[in-house]
């Protein structure tokens, strides 16, 4: 079952978060931290991939901060659009809903951050910050800016070879500060590639980068 369910950040703010829950016990639990579209269909989705595979998940909507229920498609507007509202967000605040996602769900047990683009950003720094056993980073545009924050769990990262977004320069510094990280690169692959709502989805790509982030997972949040 998935739905969207209101929580508290410390802070007293109020704001929405997709939870999904598996059928049978929990394996765990996984944070899915969004781009910068929103809560939408595709990360609600993911979310719900996630359940199927025993974890709980919960995906908070961190643009509540600025207005509620904003959700958004792919396209040069859009992005333009969503990038408007992640610079209006305070990094701290949106590591308070983060925190509160994860008291949520942490009694399914050991819990994980996946994050998407700039929601792989905050899952690196999700990784240092907060009470969380591994995280996850696909195409984490702008984790460069973030390198004074060392993760203190392991973080596997999932880059495409064709995203000018990040050059190989980034992904190389990234490397040099976190010297425990899985880092895969998928060569034909552009940023987003995970996506099958944008046009750089790639099909490939994206199952190869699942297979490894669910064996990830199961090795760091069940010890298999």
């Amino acid at each position: 079952m998935s739905e969207f369910i209101t929580l508290m950040a410390r802070d007293g703010h109020e704001f929405s978060a997709w939870l999904a829950a598996p059928t049978g016990k929990p394996r765990g639990a996984v944070v899915v931290i969004q781009e910068i579209f929103g809560v939408n269909a595709h990360i609600r989705a993911v979310a719900d991939s996630y359940a199927a595979e025993g974890y709980v998940a919960i995906a908070p909507a961190v643009f509540d901060r600025i207005r509620r229920g904003i959700e958004l498609g792919y396209n040069p507007d859009t992005m333009k659009e969503g990038f408007g509202y992640v610079q209006q967000l305070q990094p701290d605040k949106t590591l308070l809903d983060i925190g509160a996602s994860i008291a949520v769900v942490k009694h399914a047990g050991r819990v994980g951050a996946v994050g998407f683009c700039w929601g792989g950003k905050m899952a690196y720094v999700s990784a240092g910050e907060l009470p969380i056993a591994c995280a996850v980073a696909y195409y984490g545009g702008g984790i460069v800016a973030e390198l004074g924050k060392t993760p203190k769990c392991p973080v596997l990262y999932h880059f495409g070879g064709r995203d000018s977004h990040i050059p190989p320069s980034d992904i190389d510094q990234i490397r040099a500060v976190d010297k425990r990280g899985t880092f895969y690169i998928y060569p034909e692959a552009d940023h987003g590639f995970n996506c099958d709502m944008r046009a750089s989805f790639n099909a490939d790509a994206a199952q190869l980068a699942r297979q490894r982030t669910l064996a990830f997972l199961a090795q760091q949040l069940r010890g298999e």
